[in-house]
């Protein structure tokens, strides 16, 4: 079966393995075979046990649905695949029984955020497909929610209400707008609330929104001949002091101030450093938070890079020239109260080929959600 995702593959064998209509619901104790198939892993780990495991929880009584969808782990996309697989034969066979779904208990399932979004969001598409008015009455109230899938849905529909507005008042318009983008956690969502807010003269500050890093000390270059150098311990890596000289690639290199202007916080290295080739930069910034706290720092780049977060290394990525974008790499890290180093290495290999020049970063410090994380004032 060339071409598929392995996730399809899963789920197809899931519909051979469990029919829409198995023989039998029963009430199930579900608690054993939830487990067994969280314990599911990449390369096979536990799959027979699983697979079983997931034969005899899609027997169960549609009004135990909440109680699987309470089994869902964010952390491990598989067996949350597995259980959905379960839960939507559940529900089918019980719709085409002409049956009924636990309607209050989905709805309050859905309402309590303590649950993980995969789990809500199904929740929500079983609420809609048995009370069709459920999405109306529910939809405004996740425009803040931790779930981003149903957050999207209630910044598309506040985007909405705010193009409706146009017509009659500006105003009214402008703030709608301004909720929208506020509440918006995806680019596209985020540059057309954007878009129109500016068509209404109204300031944007994008760079805010998404917590950007546009202030840096940078230093280059570093030897990245014949790749070389990705694993090597540079000066900065080894000492960091933003003070201090470095013997470098071809003599003595130091740290330049570099601001970047950019609404999306990208720092073409070309512009601030000059062009180079079989190089390696550094970037550093300082981050200062009132007290400790879990964050993503999110890398957009190019170029093959690592990312330090007060020493530690959070993510590492040896690929060049395959595409850039918003928070294409994620390191999870801890800031500490007070002052934080983000140390950046940058690598550039010696590609010659028009399409292979750029040599940029963008980096933003948030939550889990998406939510920027600012840096306040030492």
């Amino acid at each position: 079966m060339k071409g598929y995702p392995s996730c399809c593959l899963a789920l197809l064998a899931l519909a051979w393995l469990f029919p829409s209509d198995p023989a039998g619901a029963a009430e199930v104790e579900i608690g054993p075979l939830i487990e067994a198939i969280r314990s599911v892993g990449p390369e096979g780990k536990n799959h027979r046990s699983a697979s079983e495991a997931v034969q005899r929880l899609a027997r169960a009584e549609a009004e135990q649905i909440p109680a699987i969808l309470a089994g869902f782990e964010d952390e491990n996309p598989l067996a949350s695949n597995w259980l959905r697989s379960a839960v939507e034969t559940i529900a089918q066979r019980r719709l085409d029984a002409g049956g009924r779904l636990p309607a209050s208990e989905l709805e309050a399932f859905v309402q309590d955020r303590s649950h993980a979004p995969r789990a809500r969001r199904l929740a929500f598409e079983l609420l809609v497909r048995i009370d069709p008015q459920a999405g109306q009455r529910l939809i405004p109230g996740f425009l803040d929610d931790p779930s981003l899938e149903l957050r999207r849905d209630a910044v598309a529909a506040a985007l909405a209400r705010a193009d409706g507005l146009l017509a009659n008042s500006r105003s009214e318009a402008a703030t709608a707008y301004r909720e929208a983008l506020s509440a918006a956690r995806d680019a596209d969502q985020v540059d057309r609330a954007a878009a129109k807010l500016r068509e209404l003269g109204q300031p944007v500050d994008l760079t805010q929104h998404f917590g950007f890093i546009t202030t840096w000390k940078l230093i280059a270059p570093f030897d990245h001949g014949n790749m070389r150098g990705f694993d090597v311990g540079y000066g900065p890596e080894v000492n960091l002091d933003p003070t201090a000289e470095y013997p470098g690639k071809e003599g003595v290199v130091r740290w330049v101030e570099h601001a970047t202007a950019d609404p999306y916080g990208t720092v073409d290295l070309n512009q601030a450093l000059g062009r180079m080739k079989g190089s390696i930069a550094y970037a550093y910034a300082e981050f200062f938070a009132s007290q400790p706290r879990d964050v993503e720092l999110r890398l957009g780049c190019i170029n093959g890079n690592k990312v330090w977060l007060n020493g530690e290394l959070l993510t590492a990525n040896n690929v060049y020239h395959a595409g850039s974008y918003m928070d294409q790499y994620v390191g999870r890290g801890r800031l500490k109260a007070g002052k934080n180093t983000i140390l950046l290495k940058i690598a550039q290999n010696e590609q010659t080929e028009s399409w292979a020049q750029r040599w940029q970063f963008q980096l933003r410090v948030c939550d889990q959600y998406g939510t920027a994380v600012l840096s306040g004032t030492q």
